[in-house]
């Protein structure tokens, strides 16, 4: 049974940066893509940016380009969201994601508790 944990939300201010991370357990990390996800009230659960198994390959959502960064540590098991120049269309749950296989496997049906990132001043 995969299990992920997510670590790193809170309150920021508009412009400012936070690093989520994502460890998981359960299975062997290195074969999968993992993903960052994102839900705000009301809205449905959006795509923030997904990574291949190897982290060559990325693709993120359109709305986060050149402000967030996806990354993995493969020795640690853990997948990262940087994200700076937050703004406050940013606030969200934010759910990481294990793939069943590569990027195009995405979502896959593990899902992290979820992690609160508020972008307010």
């Amino acid at each position: 049974q995969v299990q992920l944990v997510e670590s790193g939300g809170g309150l920021v201010q508009p412009g400012g940066s936070l690093r989520l991370s994502c460890v998981a357990s359960g299975n062997i990390f290195s074969l999968y893509a993992m993903g960052w996800y994102r839900q705000a009230p009301g809205k449905q659960r959006e795509l923030v940016a997904v990574i291949s198994n190897g982290g060559r390959s990325t693709n993120y959502a359109d709305s986060v380009k050149g402000r967030f960064t996806i990354s993995r540590d493969n020795a640690k098991n853990t997948v990262y969201l940087q994200m700076n120049s937050l703004k406050p269309e940013d606030t969200a749950v934010y759910y990481c994601n294990h793939g069943r296989g590569g990027i195009a496997t995405m979502p896959g049906d593990y899902w992290g508790q979820g992690t609160q990132v508020t972008v307010s001043s």
